[in-house]
């Protein structure tokens, strides 16, 4: 039996739970075999528990009693070896990037800017983030959209201070996020920015309205071929979509850029709300699809959040 913190639940707490959860257990006549009470597993700084109980036949019973001794788990003593200590050190190599146009590396210096005021917005709005998150998911969305952000952030900051233009610049961003962030949307937004990333060209002179929807469509794309989700599943892909196709449609009739994010982003934001009337089909959210009724999905609302603060 193990009864599990997941990040912020205090061990008074655990040991009040497994007070009365032994009792249950022990009254019933179940005999309880080495149980453990901690943190093993967790999700970020997630309130909550989790509870495994097994049962255990004789040849896991002598596997559960075995002591073990590795970096996440210790459990008795484990007969020492004669190996020695190892000592690793890590090899930093100073990243090169390729040649950029001059408007290149302007544009990219902007999208330093628009990530430092989606990461203020996240900052702003993690809480409510994780509330909507918590009615039919683990509660973390708020946390891992903020987390993803700021190491993106902190990366495309470092490509540009080298010289970055705009493509490997998102790259960069999108690879941190990605790789650093965890979770289901770390690896959407991550793929994302760094699809968009190589649609456009670090040597280009000038960047057209066209090849800004160009990326956007692109990173569409690659989330909806990883995530398998299509609209009305209750995805971030319900505020993404609309975004993507007003933005288009607006630049495509003349509308400046700049106007037409403010109104893609608006599409957007309308369209998250909407997702409340929707019921999960696929996520984490789906086995608690009843519970989401009348809340919005927090992927639809994090992306209109950040996408409507870019031009603030």
């Amino acid at each position: 039996m193990i009864l599990d913190g997941l990040g912020s639940t205090k061990y008074e707490e655990l040991f009040v739970v497994w007070n009365t959860v032994s009792a249950m257990l022990l009254e019933k006549g179940y005999v309880l075999v080495e149980p453990q009470v901690g943190e093993f597993v967790t999700s970020l700084d997630m309130a909550g528990i989790a509870l495994a109980v097994t049962f255990l036949d004789d040849e896991l019973e002598a596997l559960w009693r075995a002591p073990a001794d590795t970096p996440a788990f210790r459990k008795g003593t484990v007969r020492s070896t004669s190996a020695g200590k190892r000592i690793v050190r890590e090899s930093k190599t100073e990243e090169v990037f390729p040649e950029a146009s001059k408007a290149s590396k302007a544009a990219a210096g902007f999208a330093v800017e628009a990530f430092r005021r989606v990461k203020t917005v996240l900052t702003e709005q993690e809480a409510e983030l994780a509330r909507i998150d918590s009615v039919a998911g683990d509660g973390d969305h708020g946390q891992g959209m903020l987390k993803g952000a700021s190491f993106a952030l902190d990366a495309i900051s470092d490509a540009v201070s080298k010289g970055a233009g705009l493509g490997s610049a998102l790259r960069a961003a999108g690879n941190a996020w990605a790789s650093k962030a965890g979770g289901t949307s770390g690896v959407l937004w991550g793929n994302a920015l760094m699809r968009a990333g190589e649609t456009l060209s670090d040597t280009a002179g000038s960047y057209s309205a066209s090849d800004m929807a160009a990326a956007l469509r692109n990173a569409l794309a690659r989330i909806r071929e990883l995530g398998k989700a299509g609209p009305g599943d209750k995805t971030m892909l319900d505020a993404l979509i609309p975004f993507v196709d007003v933005f288009e449609e607006r630049t495509a009739a003349g509308v400046p850029a700049a106007e037409a994010w403010r109104l893609a982003a608006d599409a957007a934001q309308d369209a998250a709300m909407k997702t409340a009337e929707l019921l999960p089909k696929v996520g984490r959210a789906r086995p608690q699809a009843q519970r989401s009724l009348g809340t919005p999905d927090a992927g639809a609302v994090s992306l209109a959040v950040c996408f409507g603060a870019v031009l603030q």
